[in-house]
C-alpha cells in the first residue's frame, strides 16, 4: 500500500492558475469512467491515484495535461475498457468547459447577436456587418491569448478587476501594432510609394492626390488600431491645386480660350471642390481590414496662398453641403480647423473668411473642432494636430534640430481607475496616494509590456507604415523597428478615468461639488499632477516617451463603473449613475455657462498633455454665430484644443431638425414622434468623435451619460 508522504506538488490549470495536487480528484474521475465501463476491477480509482502520485513525488509544478497523460497510461496497463472510457470522459469534460468558458461565451454573443458589450463596445463599428464581426471574431480570440499566454498574471487580474485597463486588447499584444499616428503624406506624395502591386508616383493633380490619399488612409488603418491624422492638409496639397491651375491654364492658351486665367481658375476651384467631396465620400464608405469607416482627423487653417485657402473652402463647403440626398451630416473625416493670431482670428486677418464659413459648419455639422494655435505650442511644445481625437505628440528633433510632428505615433495606453482607489482609500488621502503608487507601478509593467512587444519585430510586417513613408522613414523590410519609437519620437500614455467621481468618493464629507468649491478644485488638479510626475520619471528613466493622456473612455465610463458597483455597490455620487466622466471633465450635469467651464477645465491640459479635449454644449446656434465665435474666442488664450455641441439631429419625415428625445423606443422626433433608423439622423459626440446612436447605440454607460447632457449656453 502507497505511504502518504509530504507532497506538495503545484498543478499548473488549463487557464494558467496554480492550485496543489489533490489526488481525490484522479480518484474520483477514474471511479466515473470504471462505472461507465462496467469493469470489475476493484479499488481502480485508488490504484491509478496512488501510482501518479508516486510518480509525482519531487515534482516542484506538473500540468493538467500530464497528469491526465499518467492516467491513461496507468489504465492502459490495467484495463483498456477504462481507459478508453476515461479519455472520452475527459473529452466530453474538456467540450464541456469549452462551454462555459469565456472564449466560447464571447464567441456565441457574437455569433446569437446578443452580447451587447461586445457589440456596442465601439459606436463606430457596425457589428451587423461580416467585416466587422470577423474582426470581432478575430479581436476575442487575440484579446483571450493575449490575456492566458503573452501578458504576465497580476496585469490581467487588475485588467480584469477594473484596476486598470489594458487598452484594445483585441489587437496588442496579440500582433506587433499601435495606436494612432499622423501620416507623413508629404513624404509619401512627393517621393512616391509602393501599395500592393502599384508602383504610386507624385500626383499630377489635385484630383489624384486626393484620390491617393484616400488610398494611403485605408491602408494606414488597416495596420493600426488607433486614429489616423493628416497634418496641415491645406498645406501639404496646395502644390497639386497648382499643378491642376496649371493644367487648365495650359489648356486655355492652347485653345485660345478667351481669359484663360478666370478660365484656369473656375476649373481648379470646381476640381477641388469635386475632389474634396470625393475623398470626404470615399472615407465615409472605406471599411478597412479591421472592420471600421478609418477614424481619420485632418486639420487645416494655416495656409495662407490661394491654393491653400481654395482647400480651406472646398473642406468646409462639402461639410456644410452633407452626405446624399438627405443631406446626412459626415462622421468622418473629423475636421479640426486651426486658429492663429494674425492669421484668421480677428475681422482683418487674410484668412478670417475661412473662420466666418469654420463657425458655421461648427453650428450645422458639430465640426470642425479648433485648435488654438498659441495654447498648443504652450501646452505641448510645438503646434501640431492630435493624432486621432485627441493624442498629442511632444515636440521631437532629428539630429538636424528641425521640428517633426508628421510620421510619429502612440505605441498605446493603459488607463487607471482612479474611482475605484478612491473608494477603496475610504476617505484616507494619504492612503489613497499609497494606492495610487502602487498601480501606478503596475500600469508602468503593463505599458512596457507594449513596447517589449515591439521589439525585434521587423519593417516587412507593415510595408505602408515602416518601408513606403507613412511613418517618415524607409526602412528594407528586414530592418527592426524599434528604432524609430526611441528618444521620445513615439509616445505611449497612462491614461485615467473620473477625476469627479474619485473627488466625490475621497471628499464625500465636504459635501460639495468640485465646481463649488476651490479646495477640491485643487485635489482633483493635484492628483492629475501626481500622474505626471510618474511618467516624467519614466521618461527621464528610459528615454521613451511617456505621456499622460487624458482617455476618451467611450467603452470604459461604463466598463470601470459596472466593475466596481458590483464590487462595492451603489456609492452615491460615484457609481450610482451607471458612468464614470471622461479624465478631468467637468461632470455633464453641472449648468454653467461656457466660459466657467473652459476656466473650470483649463489647468489640466499643460498636465495631461499628451492627450485632452474640452468642449462645450450647446444649444441650435445656428442664428447666433456670433456668440459661439465670443466663446471660441474665450478659449484662445486658455485652452488649446476646444469642441462644439451642438444639436443636429434631422427627420427626414417631418423635416424637423433640432435635438430628438432619447426614450424608451430610442431617439425619437420630438415633432412627429418618429423613431425609425431608416429616416432620422441623429448625431452625437461620443469622446473626441461623432456617433450615431439611432443606428449604433451606443454602450449602456455612454447612452444614460449623453442623456444627462445640459447645455453650457
Amino acid at each position: 500500500m502507497y505511504m502518504e508522504k509530504n507532497y506538495d506538488t503545484a498543478v499548473i490549470k488549463r487557464d494558467g492558475a496554480k492550485t496543489l495536487f489533490n489526488k481525490a480528484l484522479i480518484k474520483f474521475a477514474v471511479n466515473a469512467a470504471a462505472e461507465a465501463a462496467k469493469s470489475t476491477t476493484k479499488n481502480l480509482g485508488e490504484i491509478v491515484a496512488d501510482n501518479v502520485t508516486e510518480k509525482l513525488y519531487g515534482c516542484p509544478e506538473v500540468n493538467i495535461s500530464e497528469i491526465q497523460k499518467l492516467v491513461e497510461s496507468e489504465l492502459m496497463h490495467i484495463d483498456e475498457d477504462v481507459a478508453r472510457a476515461y479519455i472520452e470522459y475527459r473529452h466530453d469534460r474538456d467540450i464541456q468547459r469549452e462551454k462555459a468558458s469565456k472564449l466560447s461565451e464571447e464567441i456565441s454573443g457574437l455569433v446569437e447577436q446578443s452580447n451587447v458589450e461586445i457589440l456596442n463596445e465601439n459606436a463606430n463599428k457596425d457589428s451587423k456587418v461580416i467585416p466587422t464581426q470577423r474582426d470581432l471574431l478575430a479581436g476575442i480570440v487575440a484579446k483571450h491569448y493575449a490575456k492566458n499566454h503573452m501578458l504576465p498574471r497580476d496585469i490581467v487580474q487588475a485588467h480584469e478587476r477594473g484596476e486598470i485597463h489594458y487598452h484594445d486588447l483585441d489587437y496588442a499584444p496579440f500582433f506587433p501594432m499601435y495606436n494612432c499616428m499622423v501620416v507623413d503624406l508629404e513624404n509619401m506624395l512627393t517621393n512616391g510609394f509602393r501599395m500592393g502591386n502599384a508602383e504610386i508616383e507624385t500626383p499630377k493633380s489635385i484630383q489624384t492626390a486626393t484620390a491617393v490619399t484616400a488610398q494611403i488612409v485605408a491602408q494606414v488603418a488597416s495596420h493600426t488600431y488607433g486614429g489616423t491624422t493628416l497634418n496641415r492638409l491645406d498645406e501639404v496639397l496646395a502644390p497639386y491645386v497648382t499643378k491642376s491651375h496649371e493644367k487648365h491654364l495650359a489648356t486655355a492658351t492652347a485653345w485660345s480660350v478667351p481669359n484663360p486665367e478666370e478660365y484656369a481658375k473656375a476649373l481648379t476651384e470646381k476640381e477641388v471642390y469635386d475632389a474634396f467631396q470625393s475623398l470626404e465620400y470615399e472615407v465615409n464608405t472605406l471599411f478597412s481590414s479591421n472592420g471600421q469607416t478609418p477614424f481619420l482627423s485632418i486639420s487645416f487653417g494655416l495656409g495662407t496662398s490661394w491654393e491653400s485657402k481654395l482647400i480651406q473652402k472646398s473642406i468646409l463647403t462639402n461639410r456644410i453641403k452633407g452626405l446624399g440626398k438627405n443631406a446626412k451630416t459626415a462622421i468622418f473625416p473629423k475636421l479640426i480647423f486651426s486658429i492663429k493670431e494674425g492669421i484668421n482670428r480677428k475681422k482683418g486677418d487674410p484668412n478670417y473668411d475661412i473662420k466666418e464659413m469654420a463657425l458655421d459648419c461648427a453650428t450645422k455639422r458639430m465640426y470642425p473642432d479648433i485648435l488654438n494655435y498659441d495654447q498648443v505650442v504652450e501646452v505641448t511644445g510645438s503646434f501640431k494636430a492630435p493624432m486621432g481625437c485627441r493624442s498629442f505628440l511632444g515636440r521631437w528633433t532629428d539630429e538636424n534640430g528641425k521640428e517633426v510632428h508628421e510620421g510619429r505615433n502612440n505605441l498605446g495606453v493603459v488607463s487607471l481607475n482612479l474611482p475605484r482607489i478612491a473608494i477603496e482609500a475610504d476617505g484616507n488621502e494619504a492612503k489613497f496616494f499609497e494606492i495610487l503608487d502602487e498601480r501606478l507601478a503596475l500600469v508602468r509593467r503593463a505599458l512596457d509590456t507594449r513596447i517589449e512587444r515591439l521589439r525585434g519585430v521587423k519593417a516587412r510586417v507593415a510595408p505602408i507604415l515602416y518601408c513606403e513613408g507613412a511613418l517618415g522613414v524607409r526602412l528594407n523590410p528586414d530592418d527592426e523597428v524599434m528604432q524609430i519609437f526611441k528618444n521620445g519620437r513615439a509616445s505611449i500614455s497612462l491614461g485615467y478615468i473620473g477625476i469627479h467621481e474619485t473627488i466625490n468618493a475621497l471628499y464625500a464629507n465636504v459635501g460639495e461639488h468640485i465646481f463649488d468649491n476651490e479646495m477640491l478644485r485643487q485635489k482633483g488638479v493635484a492628483i492629475v499632477k501626481r500622474l505626471r510626475d510618474a511618467v516624467d520619471a519614466w521618461k527621464e528613466e528610459t528615454g521613451f516617451g511617456f505621456s499622460l493622456y487624458s482617455t476618451p473612455s467611450e467603452n470604459l465610463c461604463n466598463r470601470f463603473c459596472a466593475l466596481d458597483t458590483k464590487e462595492f455597490g451603489v456609492v452615491k455620487n460615484v457609481t450610482d449613475k451607471g458612468y464614470y466622466t471622461n479624465s478631468f471633465h467637468l461632470d455633464v450635469e453641472k449648468a454653467v455657462n461656457p466660459y466657467d467651464k473652459i476656466d473650470f477645465e483649463m489647468p489640466y491640459p499643460v498636465l495631461a498633455n499628451g492627450g485632452f479635449i474640452c468642449y462645450g454644449e450647446y444649444p441650435n446656434m445656428q442664428h447666433n454665430k456670433e456668440a459661439l465665435e465670443n466663446v471660441w474666442d474665450y478659449s484662445y488664450d486658455r485652452v488649446p484644443y476646444y469642441g462644439t455641441n451642438t444639436p443636429i439631429d434631422e427627420c427626414y419625415e417631418c423635416g424637423y431638425a433640432g435635438e430628438f428625445s432619447c426614450t424608451s423606443k430610442g431617439f425619437t422626433c420630438p415633432s412627429c414622434g418618429n423613431h425609425d433608423p431608416k429616416k432620422v439622423s441623429v448625431i452625437r459626440r461620443v469622446c473626441g468623435y461623432l456617433g450615431s446612436p439611432d443606428s449604433r447605440p451606443f454602450n449602456k454607460g455612454k447612452q444614460e451619460e449623453v442623456t444627462r447632457r445640459v447645455k453650457h449656453c
